[in-house]
């Protein structure tokens, strides 16, 4: 099982991670990942850690396709694929209809369809075989009836098969994620119901295809205090991110067999009872998706995540040298 490190946002008043990057670089972690949604982007930390290690790989987790066409993210990730000496690792994802259309003004339509297009056409640009063309109904290129006509990549990319990950919660995204790109970056891990939830999705992935699943990681010999804090971000994910009839945190969690909790806490966070929607969420789901606790518990749950079919762990939480060594020995032995 592979390492890496979840940084997600950007936040202005947040230390710089560099030194935290830094630790994992020495530490052997083999990743380090950034996030976006409606604030800082993804791409940015990216380049600012990796004009400043050497080793360790850069992800996005996730880049969304609705901030970018296909073709600027193709360009962002061939530019600093090469600054870094070919580390990137890129991680694309449809969002939610709360952010695409609230945030981006776009309608969230198809959004299968519109990843599937999305990663050829960036794979298309990296290629250079041909001036790029789309003949599909979402990023039509050349535009039709215009002066536009088609263009190639000017710069020769170092790597023109730069690793795609897809960010997906739903079955028929992770089946194509296993056809279409070189990993899944599953956001909720429920390690022992992955084969139930998506065997069939996974069945027919390539070999070496990666399962990287961001887990939160609180060493403390409080679990009452550590699952408590992995309750109060499932609390903002399941009852505030996304529409109260469409947010697909909440369905996922119904898929792990909380349906009726997943609803009845997004009930009370949307009615404003968000100490009551804290209070709802069953222990059991935030300890089945975490590694909380002193580090012989935690070294005991892992072994759950050992027998999934996941391959990378990407920890989220720690930032000091201590624990992110504690946990690289845990996991890598």
């Amino acid at each position: 099982m592979k390492l890496g490190l979840q940084l997600g946002y950007w936040q202005r008043n947040a230390d710089d991670a560099t030194e935290t990057v830094l630790a994992a670089e020495r530490l052997g972690y083999d990743s380090v990942w950034t996030a976006e949604a409606y604030g800082s982007d993804a791409f940015t930390p990216l380049a600012w850690y990796g004009a400043r290690t050497s080793r360790i790989k850069l992800g996005t987790s996730v880049a969304q396709l609705s901030a970018r066409p296909p073709v600027t993210t193709a360009m962002t990730a061939m530019t600093l694929d090469h600054l870094t000496g070919g580390r990137l690792l890129l991680g694309v994802g449809a969002s939610g209809p709360q952010v695409v259309e609230g945030w981006y003004g776009q309608p969230f339509a198809k959004p299968l369809a519109r990843t599937r297009e999305y990663v050829e056409i960036m794979r298309k640009v990296w290629r250079r075989e041909e001036p790029v063309t789309s003949d599909g109904p979402h990023y039509p290129l050349p535009l039709a009836g215009g002066l536009g006509k088609p263009l190639k990549l000017i710069t020769h990319p170092l790597r023109p098969d730069i690793p795609v990950y897809l960010g997906a919660e739903g079955p028929k995204n992770v089946a194509l994620a296993a056809e279409v790109a070189q990993g899944w970056l599953p956001l909720f891990t429920f390690p022992g119901k992955i084969e139930e939830l998506y065997g069939e999705s996974l069945a027919g992935a390539p070999e070496g295809f990666d399962v990287a699943a961001m887990v939160m990681v609180i060493v403390s010999d409080d679990v009452r205090a550590a699952l408590d804090g992995v309750k109060l971000m499932l609390t903002l994910y399941i009852g505030g991110m996304g529409a109260r009839h469409r947010n697909f945190h909440a369905d996922i969690m119904g898929r792990m067999g909380y349906a009726e909790a997943a609803e009845h806490i997004q009930s009370l966070y949307l009615a404003g009872k968000k100490d009551e929607a804290f209070r709802a969420i069953p222990d059991e789901l935030a300890d089945g998706i975490s590694l909380v606790g002193p580090p012989g518990r935690i070294k005991e749950r892992l072994e759950l995540w050992r027998k999934s079919p996941v391959t990378s762990l990407l920890v989220m939480g720690p930032r000091d040298e201590p624990s992110l060594k504690l946990i690289r020995d845990l996991v890598l032995g």
